[in-house]
């Protein structure tokens, strides 16, 4: 096992890493920008390195400075979390030629993986079934051509990277190349490449994606599904495990043994995460695979009662999997949140110093943070903030739990996303386990009626934000509802600008406005 690793990320992330490796006796070396000095991850660490300014390709994605910092503090291995460098082959490669050893897959299976036109070919092989698509990229001019053989409505996707970004819905002819060009200059914006593919959209399904690990040795095993269908923009909000909710055992034991079908397939190591679409009528559809530790793999770590990030150190250092696929049982459910610095009546990204928080604490509670009281919110990084989970024995006892820790949770000086959350674990959809991928446009339009309504009565709309209750709070809600109106008029026919802020606060501003303008399509 290694003595001393260095993690390459922040946020939540880092501190996650930092905590297992404090546990199994390892020295941790963090690093950070300018803007991240007295970052929670910094303090937390043995040891910290400058690796550059606050734009992410001068410190986060600077592959030189960071391995510098490995070679100077003697770290045996990187681990890069999620995000950044985590699935990007060319840093996995520098690393092992620089005597470092990567904490991830082989980058030969990374880069053959992270490209989903690749991913695609490779998943029909191993004989896994794949949604109706192009094989190879799509040119404009062959778009109407092969948007008319597959029919609409059709996703246009990037061919590289993830996060959501990069996916459009492409319901008419008419929408077809406006649709094609905005998402090349996203693609292009956010990956530094414009490659697109279609895909059939398969309306009103189940996203469900399988955790796997793998070692060196041969040995690959599943930890099981997780529900990951309620999404915005489609990104990710809310995570759980299991499915037995949706998903009969006949049905969760198939996408199980098509996930690790793949793995063995290509040979996996280290942890990844399989993603498919589920029908209504149980028809099941490989959606893509991601080499790197998964944002909300901590749902699994609470049924499952492993630490994925110590199997991850384990199998990148060499040693076999401690644990065979007879082993690995489940207890209980989990659920997870993903608390984001946005306004939850307007969704537009927010900033700022946290000068009071309050963050749930108890029983089958779990916090993945990076948050506290004078650290401030920037518009640099991915925004993720925290990860509320909440374990029970059935279900409904952990929607309960979590509800409750919502409840609790407490913010002042940004505005988070945890009052809409509050909302959608309340909806009878949800409860009812009956949501799929299309069910957050829906809500979202009963929430917005429901927030408008309270606008117009001067009364506050329940924010937990910290803010004040009454007339006040009203007039600053109706002016924000007016800014938004304003900021449309202004913003939805430019292009996406070339900023100082993150590619996801640019992205997400300028989709949350243009999707209100197309009649919320954006929102799917």
């Amino acid at each position: 096992m290694f003595t001393k690793i260095l993690i390459a990320n922040r946020g939540e992330i880092a501190c996650r890493i930092i905590r297992t490796c404090q546990r199994l006796g390892i020295k941790t070396v963090a690093i950070y920008s300018t803007v991240d000095q007295e970052a929670l991850h910094v303090k937390l660490a043995d040891e910290a390195y400058l690796v550059g300014e606050a734009p992410p390709h001068d410190s986060y994605l600077n592959m030189a400075k960071i391995l510098g910092a490995a070679k100077q503090s003697g770290a045996q291995a990187i681990h890069p979390g999620y995000g950044f460098l985590s699935e990007n082959a060319d840093f996995a490669r520098l690393c092992q030629e620089s005597g470092v050893c990567f904490v991830g897959p082989d980058p030969d299976v990374m880069e053959k993986m992270g490209d989903k036109l690749r991913s695609r070919k490779l998943a029909r092989k191993a004989g896994l079934p794949i949604l109706p698509g192009t094989d190879e990229a799509v040119a404009n001019e062959c778009a109407a051509t092969k948007a008319w053989e597959l029919g609409f409505p059709l996703m246009v996707k990037a061919a590289e990277g993830g996060g959501g970004i990069g996916i459009h819905i492409i319901e008419s002819q008419e929408e077809l190349m406006p649709l094609i060009d905005r998402t090349r200059k996203v693609a292009e914006s956010a990956f530094g490449s414009s490659r697109l593919f279609f895909e059939r959209y398969l309306k009103d399904a189940s996203h469900i994606e399988v955790q796997l690990i793998g070692d060196q040795h041969g040995n690959l095993i599943h930890l099981h599904e997780r529900d990951c269908s309620v999404q915005r923009r489609n990104q990710k909000l809310v995570e759980e495990t299991t499915s037995t909710a949706k998903l009969s055992p006949q049905l969760r034991r198939r996408v199980c043994n098509l996930a690790t079908k793949l793995g063995k397939f290509i040979g996996y190591t280290s942890t990844g995460t399989v993603e498919f679409l589920v029908s209504a009528d149980g028809t099941v559809f490989f959606l893509e695979m991601n080499t790197r530790l998964q944002v909300e793999h901590g749902v699994t770590e609470m049924v499952t009662g492993l630490d994925l990030v110590e199997l991850q150190l384990l199998v990148a250092a060499g040693e076999p999997l401690p644990i065979t696929q007879d082993e690995v049982s489940v207890n209980g459910h989990a659920i997870e949140i993903r608390v984001y610095p946005e306004d939850p009546e307007t969704f537009m990204p927010d900033s700022g110093e946290i000068t009071d928080l309050h963050q749930p604490e108890g029983e089958h509670i779990r916090i993945d943070s990076a948050l506290c009281n004078g650290y401030t919110v920037g518009l640099d990084y991915e925004p993720l903030m925290a990860k509320i989970m909440a374990w029970g024995e059935d279900r409904n006892q952990a929607i309960k739990t979590l509800q409750r820790a919502l409840l609790e949770f407490r913010i002042a000086g940004v505005k988070c996303n945890v009052p809409l959350l509050r909302d959608v674990l309340a909806t009878k959809e949800f409860i009812a386990a009956t949501h799929h991928t299309g069910s957050m446009p829906i809500w979202i339009e009963e929430f917005q009626t429901r927030f408008l309504n309270k606008c117009a009565n001067g009364k506050m709309s329940k924010n937990g934000n910290g803010h004040k209750n009454g007339q006040e709070n009203g007039e600053r809600e109706i002016a924000a509802a007016i800014g938004v109106s304003m900021a449309l008029a202004l913003k939805s026919a430019q292009p996406l600008a070339t900023t100082a802020f993150s590619p996801w606060r640019v992205y997400g501003r300028r989709e949350q406005l243009l999707s209100r303008s197309m009649g919320n399509r954006g929102w799917r």
